[in-house]
C-alpha cells in the first residue's frame, strides 16, 4: 500500500506563487505539447504542479537534492491529484547519473544564481547528454546584462547572495549564452519577465 505524503510538508514560496503564471506563458511556447519534461532544482514543487495541471500533454520529473524539498513536491503533487507528475528525483546536477536516461526538456528555475557556477557548467553538461537535437532547456532568473545589474535590487540581491556563499551571485547573460553554445545549445532572444527576471530559452543543435 502506497504510503500518502502528508500535506503539512507542503513549503510554500510567496515568489513561486507571483511567477507561476509569467513563467508558464514562456512555457506554453517554448515546451512541446508532448514528452517528458525534466525539472531541476524544483524547491517547494508548487511550480511543477502548476505546470503540469496547464500543461497536461507533458509528463513532469521533478527533482530536487534536498529531502524537504522533496517531500513537499511529493506532497504538492498528491493535493494538487496529478497524474502526469513523476515521484521526485534526489538529482545534483554535478553528480552522474541523474537518474532518468532521456527528456524533451528542461526547466531550471532560480538556480543559477543560488550555486556555484559550476553547476551551471553541469547543467548544459547533462542536457546534452540527455536531451535529442531540438530539446529545450529553459532557465529563470535575474542576469546581469552588458556587464551590468538591469536593477539595483538586483545590485543588492547579488551582494547579499555573495555574502551567503561567495560562489553564488547574478550571472552575466553573455556567459550563460556562451556556455550554452559551447554545450550545442542555441539561445532564443531573451523575454524580460516580472520583477526584473529574464526567461532564456535554449534548445539543442
Amino acid at each position: 500500500m502506497m504510503n500518502t505524503p502528508n500535506p503539512n510538508l507542503r513549503q510554500r514560496s510567496p515568489s513561486a506563487e507571483r511567477n507561476c503564471e509569467p513563467i508558464l506563458a514562456v512555457l506554453q511556447h517554448a515546451l512541446p505539447q508532448t514528452g517528458t519534461v525534466l525539472e531541476i532544482a524544483s524547491g517547494t514543487g508548487q511550480h511543477v504542479t502548476h505546470f503540469a495541471a496547464a500543461l497536461p500533454g507533458l509528463t513532469w520529473q521533478p527533482s530536487d537534492p534536498d529531502v524537504d524539498a522533496r517531500a513537499s513536491i511529493a506532497a504538492w503533487t498528491a493535493h494538487a491529484g496529478l497524474a502526469n507528475v513523476r515521484a521526485p528525483l534526489a538529482l545534483d546536477v554535478r553528480r552522474t547519473p541523474w537518474g532518468i536516461e532521456a527528456a524533451n526538456a528542461i526547466v531550471c528555475i532560480n538556480m543559477v544564481h543560488i550555486s556555484p557556477w559550476a553547476a551551471t557548467e553541469a547543467l548544459f553538461s547533462g542536457a546534452g547528454r540527455i536531451l535529442e537535437r531540438g530539446g529545450v532547456i529553459f532557465l529563470y532568473g535575474p542576469y546581469r546584462r552588458n556587464g551590468a545589474h538591469t536593477a539595483d535590487s538586483n545590485e543588492a540581491f547579488d551582494q547579499q547572495l555573495r555574502s551567503r556563499n561567495p560562489e553564488w551571485g547574478v550571472r552575466d547573460m553573455e556567459a550563460v549564452v556562451e556556455l550554452a553554445a559551447a554545450a550545442a545549445f542555441e539561445g532564443e532572444e531573451p523575454v524580460a519577465m516580472p520583477a526584473n527576471n529574464f526567461s532564456l530559452v535554449f534548445r539543442k543543435r
